[in-house]
């Protein structure tokens, strides 16, 4: 008498089932978590505008005032500079683009920082809205 072995492993209708609910669970989780990658570049701007702050005003204590540009922070040629006041080259916003610095500030303050967003241009709504450090 012959017997026959047993074979192991998943059916056809199984492995589609499992693709189906991975698909739908993929479905649900995925706008949350691409949402999160938004304001986690918001919160990463707002960082980095602070640690430019504290640069900012190293710098006006050793020079009496602001510098022009901010990779005068990293690198000058000024009498009086005792830098670098950041520890590499002033990096991008989180979006690629370069931060606005102006000084002094267009209402009297010291200085301005901005981040136009998402969308690099002027104003913007949520997540393509300026960021602005002063």
């Amino acid at each position: 008498m012959k017997t026959q072995k047993k074979q192991n492993g998943f059916t056809m209708i199984e492995l589609l089932i499992v693709v189906v609910i991975l698909g739908l669970l993929m479905s649900l989780v995925a706008p949350t978590m691409f949402s999160k990658v938004d304001s986690t570049k918001i919160k990463t701007a707002r960082a980095q505008m602070q640690m430019f702050e504290t640069s900012l005003d190293t710098y006006w204590l050793d020079m009496g005032d602001y510098p022009a540009k901010l990779a005068d922070l990293y690198t000058s040629s000024l009498p009086g500079w005792d830098g670098p006041y950041l520890p590499k080259a002033v990096p991008d916003d989180p979006w690629s683009n370069p931060y606005f610095y102006q000084s002094p500030g267009p209402d009297g303050e010291p200085f301005i920082l901005l981040s136009h967003g998402k969308d690099g241009k002027p104003g913007g709504e949520d997540d393509a809205a300026d960021i602005i450090h002063q």
